[in-house]
């Protein structure tokens, strides 16, 4: 539930230059109490740089950060007593149980030892690890040590929850069990979640309000549903053509009801309003223009639309990368250290 007019963060012309490469290029942003915001973007294009100058870990170049009330460069103490992280790479101890990795935790925010006690059990059996609380961790599945990641961190109980890409390298059935258990953490409550992601489906399943960010800016900003309807055409058809010439791509420019032709190695993606009604038409004029179709395909628009609208590339969904998050994805390791 959003509280209105109350920030939880407050992000101002934010900048980090790692010598003279500006990882995070000054960047602007509010995020509301209880929202559940997203950022999304290709490996590479700052997330996890901005997600460690909000949390403290690093100090920005330029500009200023307000989470939770305090400035993260001037209270950085202050700063981390609010939120709970979950970085990209797994940290609970394999060598522990799920309730031994839980306590520990809990212990580090000195947390009494029966509240302490209380909070993990409501925890695990929020996240459906109760029956397997005494077990190794080493003997979880890459979901299940998702799960009691994300539960370890709300055992003090934090106002703010940073997520930086908290499903990469799960399988599709995992991530929508952590899918589900985050939608169950906001409903009705007014802890703010931070994500960031390189899913398309992700940001659109769980995010009121996205930023999309490509080489350390941000792009577009707004809800799924504003960002989509900030794009021309309702649907997208995409043709793979052979033959295919700048005029082709020119005739099926001047139909009436298309409004913009992207051309990338012998597709093409064509905004059209009513794509399914007026395929037939769109057909006609590439073969009347000598082009040869070989699929075709409609779909409604989507966040990767949105991307490509304002970027004219694609979001790679690359493999799972194991990086230290005291290191940092996207910094170079020289760098980082």
């Amino acid at each position: 539930m959003v509280i209105e007019d109350r920030k939880a963060i407050v992000v101002s012309e934010i900048t980090k230059k790692f010598g003279p490469l500006a990882a995070v290029d000054h960047v602007s942003f509010e995020v509301g109490e209880g929202e559940f915001f997203g950022f999304l973007g290709p490996n590479g294009a700052g997330k996890t740089t901005l997600i460690r100058m909000l949390t403290t870990l690093v100090r920005p170049t330029s500009g200023k950060a307000v989470v939770s009330c305090c400035d993260v460069a001037e209270e950085p103490g202050e700063v981390r007593r609010h939120i709970g992280v979950v970085p990209q790479a797994m940290t609970s101890d394999l060598d522990l149980t799920g309730y031994e990795n839980m306590d520990l935790y809990g212990r580090f925010y000195g947390i009494h030892a029966r509240e302490r006690k209380e909070r993990i059990k409501n925890l695990l059996d929020t996240v459906g690890l109760a029956s397997r609380a005494n077990d190794l961790v080493a003997t979880y599945s890459g979901g299940m040590r998702r799960r009691l990641e994300i539960a370890r961190v709300l055992v003090h109980r934090p106002s703010l929850l940073f997520l930086d890409e908290p499903t990469i390298g799960l399988d599709p059935q995992s991530r929508h069990v952590v899918w589900d258990f985050l939608r169950k953490l906001i409903e009705g409550d007014s802890m703010t979640i931070f994500l960031t992601t390189h899913y398309m489906e992700e940001a659109e399943t769980l995010c009121g309000k996205v930023a999309i960010i490509d080489a350390g800016k941000i792009i577009a900003i707004g809800s799924p549903e504003e960002l989509k309807s900030s794009i021309p055409g309702n649907d997208i058809i995409s043709l793979t053509v052979a033959d295919l010439s700048d005029g082709l791509i020119g005739a099926i420019g001047k139909l009436s009801f298309v409004h913009k032709v992207n051309a990338d190695e012998g597709t093409l993606r064509v905004y059209v309003d009513s794509g399914a009604k007026n395929l037939p038409s769109l057909i006609d004029e590439v073969r009347a223009s000598g082009g040869v179709i070989l699929s075709a395909t409609i779909h409604e628009q989507s966040l990767e639309d949105v991307f490509i609208h304002y970027t004219g590339k694609s979001i790679r969904e690359e493999e799972a990368k194991k990086v230290s998050f005291l290191v940092g994805a996207g910094i170079p390791q020289k760098l980082g250290r």
